[in-house]
């Protein structure tokens, strides 16, 4: 990601006049997917059920009333924003936040919060489309992913063709382009509540501290891997792997989220064989037979424990957070790569912010 991609933050404010408008703020200079499911994990985990940071209504009055989106983005911003607001989380952990809307009743929690926190990159359209219509006068949209990436630097792949004109939306899984998420959110909390903007930026400081360490370990880790090769169940990793010289040979859910044709399968068997991979990575929340097929084909071993959106843990677990999530996922991958995951081990998942105990789902 280039210098430019963070000095923005592109905002897109309520209903004005009937307009979007987009609006640049300073951001942070950076240091240095996934999803998948069924929507019918949405029934009862609707948007006004999960709350986060700390955010009991007995104590919610007076602070700034937020939504998010997916469950890595929620973890993020109640990391800054710990016990001075109040975070509802829309898309159910476990949910295809790709083809997940939002249920009408969404609305009138959209209708009540300050700021609404989405990924972009056509991640979550029906829910931007449902607040920009509901959302009260001065409401804003952010979108933390467009405002961290030049669109130069968008990931078309697999799962996510060009001619579609949707990139990759999973900026989340590099731990760069998550700092870059926690500067955005900082610096919406502190724009609307001034006379707390100290204790955003220290909770950012704390978390970019533990980042930094995150990073370290990773990379410390990944050295070890003789092959850093990936096939995995749904495409979620591009950017993190540019950044950490993985590679990604393929994807099984295709661009329509379907499972793919028996061309596709059989070609992605042989490239299995020809690459020597030595282990391919299903997910633990959504197994995929084809996966697996794939895996007794080809003769490697098939890992079906992977998380996407879905936090490990219970809420109030220090790993029941987007660090969390991404430990699991990369001590998983690491070693079933062969490779040594102490100094991931010895990384010691954490939420940063006072009070910061409850997590959505």
């Amino acid at each position: 990601m280039s210098t430019t991609s963070c000095a923005h933050w592109a905002r897109l404010f309520g209903r004005r006049n009937g307009a979007l408008a987009v609006v640049a703020l300073l951001a942070f200079a950076l240091v240095g997917a996934a999803c998948g499911g069924d929507d019918s994990a949405s029934d009862e985990g609707d948007a006004a059920s999960s709350t986060a940071a700390g955010a009991t209504s007995a104590a919610s009055e007076g602070k700034l009333k937020i939504a998010t989106t997916v469950a890595p983005i929620t973890s993020i911003v109640a990391n800054i924003g710990g016990d001075r607001v109040e975070i509802t989380g829309i898309v159910p952990e476990g949910t295809n936040s790709h083809t997940f809307e939002p249920k009408p009743s969404a609305a009138t929690l959209l209708a009540e919060v300050d700021t609404v926190f989405v990924n972009g990159l056509k991640l979550e359209d029906p829910t931007i489309e449902l607040a920009d219509a509901n959302m009260k006068d001065g409401a804003d949209i952010v979108e933390l992913g467009t405002a961290c990436i030049d669109e130069e630097d968008y990931a078309y792949d697999f799962s996510f063709p060009e001619e579609e004109g949707k990139p990759n939306p999973h900026l989340w899984t590099d731990p760069r382009y998550a700092l870059c998420y926690a500067a955005g959110a900082r610096d919406e909390l502190s724009r609307r509540d001034p006379d707390n903007a100290a204790y955003y930026a220290k909770n950012y400081d704390a978390f970019k501290t533990m980042v930094d360490e995150f990073d370290a370990a990773m990379r410390t880790s990944f050295e070890t891997i003789p092959r850093r090769v990936l096939l995995t169940y749904h495409d979620a990793y591009a950017y993190f792997a540019k950044d950490y010289d993985w590679e990604v040979i393929g994807a099984i859910q295709v661009s329509d989220f379907e499972d793919p044709t028996a061309k596709e399968v059989a070609g992605l068997i042989e490239q299995v064989k020809e690459e020597k991979v030595p282990a391919i990575f299903g997910s633990e929340v959504f197994p995929s037979p084809v996966l697996e097929q794939i895996g007794k084909e080809a003769g490697v071993r098939y890992v079906d424990v992977l998380r996407d959106d879905d936090l490990p843990g219970e809420p109030g677990d220090p790993e029941h957070s987007w660090v969390g999530l991404m430990h699991f996922d990369y001590v998983t991958m690491t070693e079933a790569l062969g490779g040594d995951a102490t100094a991931l081990k010895a990384f010691e998942p954490r939420n940063v912010a006072p009070d910061n105990a409850e997590y959505p789902q």
